[in-house]
């Protein structure tokens, strides 16, 4: 059983191929250009003239921050006040308590002088350096731990 077809139409593969040799082709690319010519070297915006050496008003004093070498600027960090704070021991082991008979804990927060470290050095928080100061007095009154550091206590090369 052969179909009947009319003498002008097609089958529709017929049809799609005739449809697309009727479309015009793309136009053809623009040829490359060399890659010498597309890797120029960018020219550096031009610098604003330097400042006269006259005496800085009143307010003036502040000064620009200094470029290293190589035009990098430092990224956070490094400096004073930057960065993440440190977690507090403490709290990080979850102590209800500061224990005054555990020394060799409280020692940690000791300076070589045997002065009692700041909250800043320390890293603890308010809290736990209130127990912390509590449990280090608490401590030394039962001498287990010093007043004082023993190079300071024997006053050597001193003529007190």
């Amino acid at each position: 059983m052969e179909k009947e077809t009319e003498p002008g139409a097609e089958t529709e593969p017929e049809a799609a191929i005739e449809q697309l040799k009727a479309e015009p082709e793309p136009p053809e690319a623009a040829p490359e250009q060399p890659m010498a010519e597309l890797e120029q070297p960018v020219a550096e915006p031009p610098r604003p003239p330097a400042r006269a050496a006259v005496a800085p008003e009143r307010g003036d004093e502040r000064r620009a921050p200094r470029e290293r070498e190589g035009g990098e600027r430092r990224r956070g960090g490094g400096g004073f006040g930057r960065g993440r704070r440190r977690a507090c021991v403490m709290c990080v082991e979850k102590m209800t308590s500061v224990d005054y008979k555990d020394f060799s804990f409280l020692r940690r927060f000791l300076s070589d002088r045997g002065r009692i470290e700041s909250r800043r050095k320390s890293g603890t928080c308010a809290k736990h350096q209130r127990a912390l100061a509590q449990a280090i007095k608490r401590a030394r009154h039962l001498a287990l731990l010093p007043y004082t550091a023993e190079h300071v206590r024997t006053g050597v090369g001193s003529s007190r």
